[in-house]
């Protein structure tokens, strides 16, 4: 019976890893944020998933949208940007499913997604300036200067590294995580009694 409810779960966690990268197909530029940032809702089967199955199976379900994507859509950074969506969707969902297992009603799962919003959002700038962007200088033989110039093309206020973090980044991923988090919040209660049928189901 434990082997047949394992099974189950793992056969969730698997779905709602590639209904993530299926959203991921969908992503598309926000107007007047830097050009190499897009939007999408995949964050919401993950937000899902660790709400209904625990924080190890939503780190399962980024894990394994990140590797659908790849088979998908292959890598044309090296894997620089498949490991900072990784971390990205790490730091969004692990907030929020400890603070809902620790009590599970909707203010915990607001504040945990708060909470999820605003790590991953901090993980976002330290990702883009560390990891992402100076690989890119690297490989395209760039500098910064160039990288704000793009920047400051859809929004002329970005024109240095600061307010490109703030005028940029920070309310890209502000915008992005905190409406996926505002859906999730909203459909959350009435599928989850479909997922734990299904999990605990004999």
């Amino acid at each position: 019976m434990k082997n047949n409810m394992s099974a189950k779960r793992l056969a969730l966690i698997g779905m709602l890893g590639a209904l993530g990268a299926i959203l991921m197909m969908f992503r598309f530029p926000i107007p007047f944020m830097p050009p190499f940032l897009s939007f999408d809702l995949a964050a919401i089967p993950e937000l899902i998933g660790a709400f209904a199955l625990g924080p190890v199976a939503g780190v399962l379900i980024v894990f394994i949208r990140v590797m659908v994507q790849m088979v998908i859509s292959g890598s044309n950074s090296m894997f620089t940007g498949e490991l900072q969506s990784f971390l990205l969707g790490v730091a969004l969902v692990l907030p929020a499913s400890l603070l809902y297992r620790h009590k599970k009603t909707r203010k915990e799962a607001l504040l945990g997604m708060t909470a999820g919003t605003l790590v991953s959002t901090l993980v976002a700038v330290l990702t883009n300036l560390y990891l992402i962007i100076p690989f890119y200088v690297a490989l395209y033989d760039m500098n910064m200067d160039q990288i704000i110039l793009s920047c400051s093309k859809v929004n002329p206020m970005m024109n240095s590294v600061t307010t490109m973090v703030i005028l940029g980044i920070v309310p890209f991923n502000l915008i992005k995580y905190g409406i996926s988090c505002l859906i999730t919040f909203a459909v959350y209660k009435k599928i989850s009694p479909m997922i734990h049928r299904f999990a605990n189901r004999q």
